[in-house]
Parts: C-alpha cells; sequence; structure tokens
C-alpha cells in the first residue's frame, strides 16, 4: 500500500508488463481509498516521466489504450496547457467571445497575430518600453496618428528608480 501527499491509500492489484524501450516506470491496476472508505472501480496508476525528464504520476480509468500512449497523451496535453497558460499571460485572452471551434481559432489567430506585430514594432524600433507598454499605448491613441504612437514609443521611461526594470 502506498499513502499519497493528501492521506489517499493506493493499493495495487495487478501489475503489467512493460516493454523494454517503454518511457513508462510503472503500469498497475489499483485500489484507491481505504478498505472502509474505498471507490468502487479500480484504476490504473501509471509512473512515467514528463518532457523534461520529472517523474509523473498519471491515475487513470483508461485500460483500453497501452501505458505509453496515455503518457504520450499526458504529455501533449501538457504542452497544450502551457501554450493556455502563455496565450492568458502575454496576449491577454482570459475568455472566448464564441464557442464553436471555428470562432475560438480566430480569436486565437487574431490575438497571435496582434502579438507578433507588437513584437516586430518593438524589434524595428529597437524600444526599452514593454509589449504590455505598447499595446496599452495602441488601445490608447488607436485612432490617433502613427505618429503620436511612435512619438510615444520613442519616449524615455519616464521612471528614475530601477525598480523591476531588467537590468541590461
Amino acid at each position: 500500500m502506498t499513502r499519497t501527499k493528501k492521506n489517499t491509500m493506493i493499493r495495487p492489484i495487478e501489475s503489467f508488463s512493460l516493454p523494454p524501450e517503454s518511457a513508462v516506470l510503472t503500469d498497475e491496476m489499483v485500489y484507491v481509498g481505504t478498505p472502509q472508505k474505498r471507490m468502487e472501480n479500480v484504476l490504473r496508476l501509471i509512473h512515467t516521466v514528463d518532457s523534461e525528464g520529472n517523474p509523473v504520476a498519471i491515475l487513470t480509468n483508461r485500460f483500453d489504450l497501452n501505458a505509453d500512449e496515455i503518457g504520450q497523451i499526458y504529455r501533449e496535453r501538457w504542452v497544450i496547457e502551457t501554450f493556455f497558460k502563455w496565450m492568458k499571460q502575454h496576449i491577454r485572452i482570459k475568455s472566448f467571445y464564441g464557442t464553436s471551434e471555428q470562432a475560438v481559432m480566430n480569436q486565437i489567430w487574431t490575438a497571435l497575430i496582434a502579438f507578433c506585430l507588437l513584437v516586430l514594432v518593438k524589434l524595428e524600433t529597437r524600444t526599452r518600453h514593454s509589449l504590455l507598454q505598447l499595446y496599452r499605448w495602441l488601445k490608447i491613441l488607436l485612432w490617433d496618428s502613427v505618429q503620436d504612437w511612435m512619438e510615444r514609443i520613442h519616449r524615455l521611461p519616464q521612471r528614475i528608480s530601477e525598480g523591476r526594470r531588467k537590468k541590461q
């Protein structure tokens, strides 16, 4: 029996054999819970490594896939999760305006294009201002002349303290 961080008991029932070239460390059928309070269904516990080599335990009810497929699905899903985290932080997509696949894709592509254009503006103008600051000015000066925006971009930062600015 194994006790997890949240004090849940995991009792192995059966271990499955793995091919020698497998990235999976262990593949077991387990009961989760104590004998008095246990889940009705058995689950599958797979120990593997993520794309960076860190150990990962996956608890699933999928017995129709082999352990390597489940590990690969986890790694691919994690890439998707980190991409959406990056989008929320950098592209500022907090929610989607539509629910259809096409609406979501249109919003993502539009946001990615806008982000890439801001990166190009930052590179071309060699400004020291952040992408967030460029984005804020663009929103404020959207209907003003390009000259107004360029003047703002080339203006030196007003802060005198080093604060949280990156060191050169």
